[in-house]
């Protein structure tokens, strides 16, 4: 079985063309840069991906803070991961690269804050 994806490991956007046997990864094709290959194997095994979105915040001079994974996450765990951070209210003052939720549903990733608030 052969599967085609666009890389997104570089600006480049290589079409890869990713032979399977099963759910092993046989060869990568079409990627100009060890990227590539990395990348598609990843994506067939173990998709992840890293988060960036909003945490609401009391007291400070924005609603919201913004916030990043310090890891990249597992694709199929992200709708519950952002339940969690929509659940979640940190009290000002906020700090960049403050970690406001620890080890988010055991996945080993830190949701942290981008920016002051």
């Amino acid at each position: 079985m052969t599967k085609t994806m666009t890389c997104v490991a570089c600006p480049l956007g290589c079409q890869l063309s990713v032979t399977l046997d099963g759910d092993t990864v046989v060869s990568v094709t079409g990627n100009t840069c060890k990227r590539g290959d990395a990348y598609a194997r990843t994506e067939i095994s173990n998709p992840v991906r890293s988060l960036t979105t909003t945490v609401r915040c009391e007291g400070g001079l924005h609603p919201v803070v913004p916030v990043k994974t310090t890891l990249p996450i597992p694709k199929d765990r992200m709708f519950e991961c952002m339940k969690l951070i929509n659940e979640t209210v940190v009290q000002a003052p906020v700090e960049v690269g403050q970690v406001l939720i620890h080890n988010i549903l055991g996945t080993d990733a830190h949701v942290i804050a981008t920016n002051n608030n």
